[in-house]
């Protein structure tokens, strides 16, 4: 309600971070007042006073240092408000003796790289609820993937400013905010483990075996997750009420597969493949059917939103961007970590040109004080052509959002949304041994 009621114009600090203070203009009355908030009790910061009300900005500003420093000068229990939960939430104190750790949870806490990262989940975690009781053991090891892709989703929804509900354990996120509310599951497509060996392989060099790969391997990849949870037919349940049910699937199958296996959930998603080139100088595209998907003796029916009861999902979400390097990049922009660490971000993105079939490429110093990024950049909705309820763009508006429509693809894609990209992590112009599992390598001076 508050973004309806006021509009936020400027954030303060005091020295320590003990208490945080922003300036607010109501709406109505073209006022302005200052809110002050410090921690509750399990480390999240929550309003704790609000001034009178100025008529103009210069004396809110005015005021802003003493409330700032008297309120910092008051015992912590003054902050507190009686209804936080019994105890706070600490992603990173081991649960498992070192060999049960994952190995990129070890790089996260460990190296000065990863600082970033680190910082702007320990900001987090105060702020997210696990109602299995299981979410920080599974994410120091061995359910690392799974739980960080619902912590990547946690933050996008919270940039689109829902209130997330996680009163019922599934769906995962029951999501409130102004453009209305809808509920996602994440999900994630996980390796092949035959006699308690990883069989995964990664991406053939071969062109040839490579659209096999694409056309077949990977969706059937996606086919297990997403028809299991299908299967458990959520919108059965009396809490859903009526709203649309969003399957958030990133792929975890192989290291870094999420940056390059897009096409074969397109593919999966829709029944089609999708191929361009020119044609009188102009970029066309053709879809062409694709009943099944093959792979030794296993074949699949391709479409899901085709099959029995896929009407109930509204959407399909994924993204190339659901990493590691993400929450360096982001966490480096917001202040956390090293100073000492350095990144460049290399990689293409899209130009709104209708007839180039090829994205930009570009190279990016992430410390310039000019860099932006938002959570939400990189992440693709597919709507379901055939759903009861219709996903409404509006409620996740920074997303690229994809149409099967008449036959053909249409898409709504934001300016420079990225088609993937690699984060080049260093110290200054010391080298990096470490790879923390994601698109991360030395930066060398020159």
């Amino acid at each position: 309600m508050s973004l309806l009621t006021g509009i936020e114009h400027e954030w303060y600090s005091e020295q320590n971070e003990k208490v945080l203070g922003v300036i607010v203009q109501d709406r109505a009355d073209e006022d302005f007042v200052c809110i002050i908030s410090g921690r509750d009790r399990v480390g999240r910061y929550r309003a704790v006073w609000l001034s009178d009300f100025f008529e103009n900005i210069e004396d809110a500003q005015a005021a802003m240092p003493d409330l700032l420093r008297d309120w910092a000068a008051k015992d912590p229990a003054e902050y507190e408000q009686a209804d936080e939960p019994a105890r706070a939430m600490d992603f990173f104190r081991p649960r498992h003796p070192p060999e049960r750790l994952h190995p990129t949870f070890v790089s996260i806490v460990n190296l000065e790289a990863y600082s970033p990262a680190k910082g702007i989940m320990e900001a987090m975690m105060y702020y997210f609820e696990d109602p299995d009781g299981n979410f920080v053991e599974q994410f120091q090891s061995t359910a690392f993937d799974a739980r960080f892709w619902k912590l990547y989703l946690f933050a996008v929804l919270a940039e689109c400013r829902y209130a997330v509900d996680r009163t019922h354990p599934a769906p995962d996120y029951l999501c409130r905010g102004i453009p209305g509310e809808f509920f996602m599951e994440a999900v994630t497509v996980n390796p092949t483990i035959i006699n308690g060996q990883n069989v995964e392989t990664g991406k053939p060099a071969d062109p040839r075996q490579m659209e096999e790969y694409m056309y077949h391997h990977l969706p059937i990849k996606f086919a297990g997750p997403l028809t299991s949870k299908l299967g458990q037919r959520y919108w059965e349940q009396a809490h859903i009420g009526g709203r649309p049910i969003v399957l958030a699937i990133a792929d975890c199958h192989y290291k870094n597969s999420m940056t390059w296996s897009q096409t074969g959930l397109v593919t999966y998603l829709y029944g089609h493949i999708f191929r361009h080139h020119f044609e009188d100088g102009k970029l066309v595209v053709r879809a062409e059917p694709i009943a099944e998907h093959i792979k030794g003796q296993k074949r699949i029916p391709s479409g899901f939103f085709y099959l029995p009861d896929s009407e109930h999902i509204s959407a399909v979400v994924s993204s190339r961007e659901g990493t590691v390097s993400k929450f360096s990049r982001i966490g480096l922009k917001a202040g956390f970590g090293s100073r000492r660490v350095r990144m460049v971000r290399t990689g293409k993105r899209y130009v709104h040109d209708p007839n180039r079939a090829e994205p930009e490429e570009f190279t990016i110093l992430v410390n310039d004080p000019s860099y932006q990024e938002d959570w939400s950049e990189g992440l693709e909705v597919y709507h379901n052509p055939n759903a009861r309820l219709p996903f409404d763009p509006y409620l996740l508006p920074l997303a690229t959002h994809h149409f099967f429509e008449n036959g053909q693809l249409r898409s709504l894609i934001p300016e420079n949304a990225p088609f993937g990209s690699m984060t080049i992590i260093g110290i200054d112009d010391e080298h990096l041994d470490a790879d923390a599992g994601d698109h991360v390598e030395p930066l060398h001076s020159g």
